[in-house]
């Protein structure tokens, strides 16, 4: 799926204005866009990355990554997806920069998903759902998570840029986004839940040939 990342990123470039400060996620698909946002570095005001890896590559092309408490609201962002449903809800995480790239969703006025046609399902939660968490509260969480038929589990070895842990949850049939991450927002010691759904992407490009935007 390679080449639908490739041909997902280009098209976003379609979405960058000159002088915009453009949010960036994390990923396979988006360091795809870092390289094509590279070809017209000298056209935006620089950009607020979502992780310490898309920092690094974003600064190897002298692209100038700013602080969102600085720039304020952002124009546009631009991030892959685990998953993506037809009413553009989206499962991510699994780069484990789901916090900053909720919070930068959040702060866009437009949020550009690029998928490759893979990432596209009917109903989500095939992928497991990721979960970043406050360690101590690790075991108290994966209880109530269990309590409601999902099969957290740790993923080893892993801690988030914000010095946490991540749960990934099997077993979850999602037909109600929005409701469950309600839900799981209310549980102590998440900090943040991998499903996009209170704020979706505004727009899906998915990496066909031509492109299929929608």
């Amino acid at each position: 799926m390679t080449e639908g990342k490739r041909l997902a990123a280009e098209k976003a470039i379609e979405y960058v204005e000159d002088g915009m400060i453009v949010g960036v996620g994390t990923g396979s698909t988006v360091a795809y866009f870092i390289d094509a946002l590279a070809r017209i570095k000298d056209r935006i005001a620089g950009t607020v990355s979502s992780s310490v890896k898309s920092t690094e590559h974003l600064q190897s092309y002298g692209i100038d990554v700013l602080d969102l408490n600085e720039t304020g609201p952002l124009s546009i962002y631009i991030d892959g997806a685990d998953e993506c449903d037809p009413n553009k809800f989206l499962i991510k995480g699994g780069g484990a920069a789901l916090t900053r790239e909720k919070i930068l969703a959040e702060a866009s006025e437009k949020f550009v998903c690029i998928i490759d046609p893979s990432k596209r399902v009917p109903v989500l939660g095939k992928f497991p759902l990721p979960i970043e968490v406050i360690p101590m509260a690790q075991s108290l969480v994966a209880r109530a998570i269990t309590k409601i038929g999902g099969d957290p589990r740790l993923r080893e070895g892993v801690v988030t840029d914000n010095g946490n842990a991540i749960l990934d949850v099997h077993g979850l049939q999602i037909t109600d986004p929005l409701a469950l991450e309600q839900s799981l927002n209310q549980i102590p010691g998440i900090v943040t839940v991998g499903l996009f759904a209170r704020r979706p992407a505004d727009i899906v490009i998915e990496g066909t040939e031509p492109p299929k935007v929608w």
